[in-house]
């Protein structure tokens, strides 16, 4: 049936092993598409056709296949079976039991036996039908048809498998272009996608910027794969971190938390493992290195790098830097904190719409209520003239 029969058996095996595509599947793919092609330029509603095809000689055969049943009146069982169906209310279903004869895939043995006399009940008979010479080349349009349709889903499945495998893994990718609030990178085998919610203001989104991203998750679509990746989510700091500071790539040194305000300023808080490696000295770097180039990287991202301590006093005063505190009185049970500082240093310990003390928050855990030595004064002469007051009553 086929033409060139080997040049399109050489062509199937050798996409089926770049691909990494079963042969199997395609040549079903094929008998799929041809016996839907075959149906409906040559065949009836009430054929159940079956297409084999012969990678090996190019021969194609229709068949129409029918399971065998015993002989009844099958007009009396319609009329039944459409009377039961018009009794019913909105919402019911048919009765269990209740069977209607299917012309397109079963056949009564009596009619069965004029086409095979030794076939029995619950068999299956094969009709084979004719084929007409112009389905040849149908039939070679269609198997080109599955084939780059099994290639195309091969491509997907890999796509969604390898990406799978990579979520949370930083890789290095080139701006394409926008398409209206997303931005479109180059992953090499497919597109990612930066949604806006993981953009940073600050970044440069031009066509052939490079960036590094997190990959953050695969998404099945109609369309094919979707690859969502992230410059804003935290763990992009630890990763960036991982690939700049030998000391956290081989687990000296730890990153036990981090808060990020993407785009404008980071908080991670460290720990050494070994009492003569400085955490803190580690992730800077000589000269500050290591932070200026993971600053650069993050497109001039501002990170402050302190020291983890299991005290949470300890703690919060070294996420509340570079201000100075005077005392901190902690509530163990609300898990909060009040932070007194100098009245100079008030402003430096908030930040500018209060981002230092919302990030020292996020780092630590706890609730931070920072107050001024003003109205600590305030408050203490409050307290004195009150106890005044009840000595004097």
């Amino acid at each position: 049936m086929f033409q060139n029969t080997d040049e399109i058996k050489q062509a199937i095996q050798d996409i089926c092993e770049e691909k990494n595509i079963s042969i199997d599947s395609v040549i079903e793919g094929i008998e799929a598409a041809l016996a839907a092609a075959y149906r409906k330029d040559f065949g009836n509603k009430n054929q159940n056709i079956k297409v084999n095809f012969n990678i090996d000689t190019g021969d194609i055969e229709a068949y129409d296949i029918k399971t065998v049943v015993e002989d009844r009146d099958i007009e009396k069982e319609a009329e039944e079976y459409q009377k039961i169906k018009d009794s019913l209310r909105e919402g019911e279903e048919m009765p269990e039991g209740i069977i209607r004869f299917n012309p397109k895939t079963e056949i009564l043995l009596s009619e069965a036996k004029e086409i095979n006399k030794k076939i029995k009940l619950d068999e299956e008979l094969k009709i084979k039908l004719e084929t007409p010479n112009d389905f040849g080349r149908i039939a070679a349009q269609t198997a080109k048809q599955v084939i780059i349709q099994k290639i195309r889903e091969a491509e997907r499945e890999t796509i969604l498998s390898e990406f799978k495998q990579r979520e949370g893994e930083v890789i290095n990718t080139t701006v394409q272009r926008r398409e209206g609030p997303n931005v479109l990178v180059d992953l090499n085998r497919t597109v990612g996608v930066i949604p806006i919610e993981e953009q940073v203001r600050n970044d440069n989104y031009m066509p052939g910027s490079r960036l590094k991203v997190i990959i953050l998750r695969v998404e099945e679509t109609v369309k094919g794969p979707r690859v969502i990746v992230s410059r804003a989510h935290p763990e992009i700091i630890n990763k960036v971190f991982s690939l700049e500071v030998p000391e956290i790539a081989n687990g000296i040194v730890e990153i036990k938390a981090i808060a990020r305000d993407p785009g404008s300023r980071t908080k991670i808080a460290v720990s050494s493992k070994q009492e003569n490696i400085d955490p803190v000295g580690s992730c800077v770097g000589q000269k500050g290195s290591r932070v200026q180039a993971i600053i650069s990287e993050l497109g001039g991202e501002k990170i402050d790098i302190i020291e983890w301590n299991k005290d949470p006093q300890i703690f919060i005063k070294n996420a509340l830097s570079p201000a100075k505190i005077i005392n901190i009185e902690i509530n163990k049970e609300e898990k909060s904190a009040i932070v007194k500082v100098a009245e100079d240093q008030l402003s430096l310990a908030i930040g500018r719409d209060g981002q230092n003390v919302k990030l020292a928050a996020k780092l630590t855990g706890w609730k931070i209520d920072v107050e001024g030595t003003e109205a600590i004064e305030e408050t203490e002469k409050d307290t004195e003239k009150k106890e005044t007051q009840e000595n004097i009553e």
